[in-house]
């Protein structure tokens, strides 16, 4: 069954997606995180659940990272997605906090052609669980914000919070 809830932060309410699992503390394995405003956002649908009560380990440990107490998830997700983009998604879990990597590096660590960069791209914006699986720290390769499904400011906003932006004051 399909559980969801919401939970509020600094980048607005956040939506929680996910499936029962035996083997999840909480018994949900998180299938989806978006936040107001997204691409592709997910959006409830008829037959789902509000279960607050699910996901209160994930609210708690989204809570503690928002409070600069943990800087790492310890969750189960839902496995979705192709072959190719979970293995790009399990490469964005490796990219520690406080730290980013260009689109480039990350492909040459894939082992992706640069012809193929796009492909890792499209993966990453097809990531459906924003700030837990860490897209916010892929940039340019000249360290220019490109693409995030919560809006360039969004991911600003989590690279400052890491530490790994200073923020332009005016």
């Amino acid at each position: 069954m399909t559980l969801h809830s919401t939970i509020g932060s600094p980048l607005g309410e956040l939506l929680l997606v996910g499936e029962e699992s035996s083997t999840a503390r909480g018994g949900v394995a998180l299938a989806s995180l978006s936040m107001p405003g997204q691409k592709g956002a997910a959006v409830v649908q008829d037959g789902w659940r509000r279960d607050d009560a699910a996901f209160a380990d994930v609210a708690r440990q989204l809570r503690a990272y928002f409070d600069r107490a943990v800087k790492t998830f310890d969750l189960e997700f839902l496995p979705t997605g192709s072959a190719f983009q979970q293995r790009v998604w399990d490469a964005l879990d490796e990219i520690p906090y406080g730290t980013t990597t260009t689109y480039g590096h990350l492909s040459k660590q894939l082992g992706v052609e640069r012809a193929e960069i796009r492909a890792v791209g499209a993966a990453i914006g097809a990531n459906p669980l924003l700030v837990v699986r860490p897209c916010h720290r892929v940039v340019g390769a000249d360290g220019s914000m490109r693409g995030y499904a919560g809006g360039v400011p969004r991911k600003q906003d989590l690279l400052i919070h890491e530490g790994a932006l200073q923020p332009v004051l005016i």
